[in-house]
């Protein structure tokens, strides 16, 4: 029988035989990538994610499950001067058919990642977030029954909620910022029967990203020219260039990849500051000199990866210069404007993260970067925070421990695993 899908090593270009591994073990300093046996895209007769069953690391859905949703809004389009204007959404509005009650993209990522993981034996998922990330994997947890292990900056501990009370959640709150989320998550993946989720390394999660661009191109029926969203990480970018390039592989929807146009919130802007000199290497010294205090400025604090997945071989740097990309330095001032764009047109609140995509886009729109008849997708990550609030009840998560930046010691290791084995 042939495989569903293979791993293989982006720049070596290797098949990679154990396919729950994270990294190349030729050594090559790369993503993975996964390679589907399926060269069409087929749709299954499911909801969410899960109706593009065929190119998702998975054998079976986990249902029932949320997806991204397009559409077309004239009133912003109108605002804009763009006549092809589409937005995909992913996040909670009910009158637009969108049910994700996380109200993020992340949740797009974690369906993919919870079912694979499951399927590979049921392994608990060590996971570092700067809020929005935790919150949908917690949700998930809460909602299916699966365990999980969350690792967040103290400051966003409020975002972690979920509307069905989250008992098999694993909360640490890190006194720092998202990288030394990180840095701790990693010591506790080491606790046996816990693995770590791995971030842009984990092809589930890119692939659950890249139904949203899955999603816009079956909608419209053709791969947009242009692809709007905010990045911290870039890994919701990089998902939206792999999947254009299986459409491409596919046929029907085109021969050209959408033009990658990637905004970060001023006054953080490492991938800005390093794309715009076209360095493969982002250096700390020149493109995030005063990263703490610069981290504390952003009105999307989800944006504020000091060690994304730029220079890594398909990363960021390769998504862009595939893609002839471009990258955009958001203000604060420039991101509430958009967000009030966004709520006057969409009738949505947007998370700030998507308000700086939509900031990006006035951008583009005002410089004549993107022609009024451009076919164009803004990615709306997540929104619909009031309409949650309205709707259902939301459990706040309380921490299981609280440590410093460098706190992954032996006494939290200890308490991890006694919480672990009751999981068998």
């Amino acid at each position: 029988m042939i495989p569903k899908y293979r791993i293989r090593c982006v720049s070596g270009g290797e098949i990679v035989p154990d396919i729950t591994s994270l990294s190349c073990p030729s050594g090559h300093d790369s993503l993975l990538r996964t390679d589907y046996s399926g060269r069409k895209l087929q749709l299954a007769p499911h909801e969410g994610i899960f109706r593009y069953l065929c190119w998702l690391p998975v054998t079976a859905p986990l249902l029932p499950s949320g997806g991204p949703v397009t559409f077309t809004n004239t009133r912003l389009s109108r605002e804009l001067g763009l006549s092809r204007l589409a937005i995909s959404f992913s996040g909670y509005a009910p009158e637009h058919h969108a049910a994700l009650t996380t109200g993020s993209f992340k949740e797009l990522e974690a369906l993919a990642t919870l079912q694979r993981l499951w399927e590979l034996g049921k392994k608990i998922p060590v996971i570092a977030s700067a809020g929005n990330t935790g919150r949908a994997f917690a949700g998930l947890s809460a909602q299916y029954g699966k365990p999980v292990v969350v690792v967040v900056p103290s400051g966003a501990i409020s975002r972690l909620w979920t509307t069905t009370l989250a008992q098999d959640v694993f909360l640490v709150a890190v006194e720092g910022d998202y990288t030394d989320a990180i840095t701790v998550s990693s010591g506790l993946a080491t606790v046996p029967g816990c693995v770590p989720e791995g971030g842009a390394k984990n092809v589930a999660r890119r692939d659950g990203m890249g139904t949203t661009l899955l999603d816009a191109a079956v909608t419209l029926g053709r791969i947009p020219d242009h692809y709007f969203q905010g990045v911290g990480s870039g890994t919701g970018a990089i998902a939206a260039w792999e999947a254009a390039l299986r459409l491409i592989g596919d046929g029907r929807y085109g021969t050209k990849l959408p033009r990658l146009h990637l905004a970060q919130n001023r006054p953080f802007t490492p991938m800005v500051s390093a794309w715009q000199q076209h360095r493969r290497t982002i250096k700390p010294e020149i493109d995030m000199p005063d990263a703490p205090n610069a981290i504390q400025e952003v009105m999307s604090p989800v944006l504020t990866n000091r060690s994304p997945p730029y220079s890594i071989g398909g990363g960021l740097f390769d998504a862009l210069q595939a893609t002839d990309g471009q990258m955009y330095a958001v203000s604060n001032d420039e991101g509430k404007n958009a967000m009030a764009l966004i709520r006057d047109t969409l009738e949505i609140d947007p998370d700030p993260a998507a308000a700086v995509a939509a900031a990006a886009l006035v951008q583009a729109a005002e410089a004549g970067t993107v022609g009024p008849d451009d076919s164009i997708l803004l990615n709306i990550t997540g929104g619909g925070y009031e309409r949650i609030r309205e709707d259902f009840t939301l459990f706040p998560i309380e921490p299981s421990a609280t440590v410093g930046s460098q706190g992954s010691g032996d006494g939290l290791k200890a308490e991890l695993a006694r919480w672990v084995a009751r999981y068998g």
